[in-house]
């Protein structure tokens, strides 16, 4: 099967510049997760950041327009980064996934306390929700967490909301790290952000990605189409769920069942790709054609993150 090849590319920056009264960078930081809003403007995308307090607001064309604040700050930052010691206190947003109504709903990796939430967004204002009691029950559902709980993917699938655990954590005493996709009640899972009871967890499917470069691939994000779980992976050499490590390849692929099928992801020249990938959605917000985007978390808060444009091979698109 053919690679999936990146056609083009995008820098992402404000269009008013940095606003230094509000913590807001210049710039796009640690792009993480990537859905498309639908209101009575029309479509537009919605990107989450894993180390700010703030959602990206795109157009349909993948230029940056806006940021929509989130209520949640620390010692008066906004912004959560190694360089200022405060870290901890990120949401680590890492996956962003369509509402039927049209909003977003945006998903922290629950590795931390701090990351036990989820945001609700309708292009205007936003709704930052800890939800403790749901991320305890994700954990302990070791069939979905492994060793360490770090959710980095959501998708809606018919009445289902699914979410991706990412296996690159470290390896606990009663078992190793695990890539998995859990399928819950997306109307329970509403439910319960408004004060209801926590959902039950219906289905986890364990995925056994391989490898690239001699290093397992995570996976990264999900998005649906016509019934079918996409997905983004990074074989990234990560000493656990907190830490960066250095991305020796990528991928993207299908959910068949229990099984993954995938192809790497290669460059415009065609070599392979070693950005971190980690936000994935239809370039159609129809959810037409063959091309996905992608953003690219730079790993670097001076650097802006990516819109990468893909091309799928055929083998990967689901018939008409």
């Amino acid at each position: 099967m053919r690679p999936a090849r990146i056609v083009a590319r995008r820098a992402l920056t404000y269009p008013d510049g940095a606003r230094p009264t509000e913590d807001r960078s210049a710039h796009v930081r640690a792009a993480s997760g990537l859905a498309w809003l639908r209101d009575e403007g029309g479509a537009r995308l919605v990107i989450a950041q894993d180390d700010t307090s703030f959602l990206a607001v795109l157009d349909d064309a993948g230029a940056v327009r806006e940021s929509v604040r989130l209520d949640h700050q620390v010692a008066g930052r906004r912004v959560f980064e190694s360089r200022l010691g405060n870290k901890q206190h990120k949401l680590d947003l890492e996956a962003a996934t369509t509402l039927p109504d049209g909003r977003v709903l945006v998903v922290g990796s629950g590795s931390l306390a701090a990351r036990e939430r989820v945001v609700i967004c309708d292009g205007r204002s936003a709704r930052v929700v800890a939800l403790p009691a749901f991320y305890a029950a994700l954990r302990d559902e070791r069939g979905f967490s492994g060793s360490e709980l770090n959710v980095e993917g959501a998708a809606v699938l018919g009445d289902a909301l699914v979410l991706a655990n990412r296996g690159n954590g470290a390896p606990d005493a009663v078992g190793p790290p695990v890539d998995a996709v859990a399928a819950l009640s997306l109307a329970a899972l509403l439910a319960h952000v408004d004060g209801g009871a926590v959902p039950a967890i219906e289905q986890v499917t364990a995925l056994a990605l391989g490898e690239m470069g001699g290093v397992r691939l995570t996976l990264t994000d999900l998005c649906a189409r016509r019934g079918a779980l996409y997905f983004l992976a990074s074989a990234e050499a990560s000493p656990n769920a907190i830490d960066d490590g250095v991305v020796v390849g990528t991928a993207v692929g299908r959910v068949e069942g229990s099984s993954a099928r995938w192809v790497p992801i290669v460059d415009e020249a065609g070599a392979p790709s070693t950005a971190k990938v980690e936000g994935l959605a239809w370039a159609s917000p129809t959810g037409e054609g063959s091309r996905v985007l992608a953003v690219v978390d730079r790993d670097d808060p001076d650097a802006a993150s990516e819109l990468l444009t893909i091309e799928l091979p055929a083998e990967l698109v689901p018939p008409r």
